[in-house]
C-alpha cells in the first residue's frame, strides 16, 4: 500500500474509533457531509450518477497531473458523508494506487455492518465507479 494510503487508512481509523459506537459515527460522518459542498447542478446528471443506491447518488471524477481526484453528493447525508469518506481517500492518489487498495477500514471500524444492504450496495458502486475510473486513467497517463 502506497505510504499517502497508508497514512489516511490510519488517520480515517484513529478518527472513527474515538467514538464508541455506531450511533456516534454516523453522526460524525453526517457531520463531515455537511462541511462538504453541494455538486453544482451541471455534475448532477446521469453520467454522473450511482446507479443500485437507493438515494440519489452522484460521483464526478477527474485526472489532474496523474492523479486522481473524486467528489461525491448525495440527497443523503449518511450516503454523502460515506461516499465522501472513500473519495477523500482515493483524491490525489494514482491510478496504481487506488486500484492496489480496498477500503477495508470500514469494515475495521465497523461501519459496514451497521449499514442497511441498499446502502452497502451503495458504497461498493461508489468503489467500482472510483476503480473503473482508476483503470480509464492509468491506460491515459501511460501505466
Amino acid at each position: 500500500m502506497s505510504a499517502t494510503l497508508e497514512q489516511k487508512k490510519r488517520e480515517l481509523i484513529d478518527s472513527l474509533s474515538i467514538f464508541p459506537d455506531s450511533y456516534e459515527r454516523f453522526t460524525y460522518i453526517v457531520d463531515l457531509a455537511k462541511e462538504k459542498p453541494d455538486l453544482p447542478a451541471e455534475h448532477r446528471i446521469d453520467s454522473f450518477k450511482v446507479e443500485g443506491c437507493m438515494s440519489q447518488l452522484w460521483v464526478v471524477p477527474s485526472l489532474d497531473n496523474g492523479k486522481c481526484y473524486f467528489n461525491a453528493d448525495s440527497d443523503s447525508s449518511i450516503v454523502k458523508g460515506m461516499a465522501g469518506i472513500l473519495c477523500d481517500f482515493y483524491s490525489g492518489e494514482t491510478p496504481e494506487a487506488i486500484l492496489a487498495v480496498e477500503p477495508d477500514f470500514l469494515d475495521e471500524v465497523g461501519l459496514l455492518k451497521h449499514l442497511t444492504g441498499n446502502r452497502r450496495n451503495g458504497l461498493s458502486k461508489v468503489r467500482e465507479r472510483i476503480v473503473h475510473f482508476a483503470d480509464s486513467a492509468r491506460e491515459k497517463v501511460g501505466g
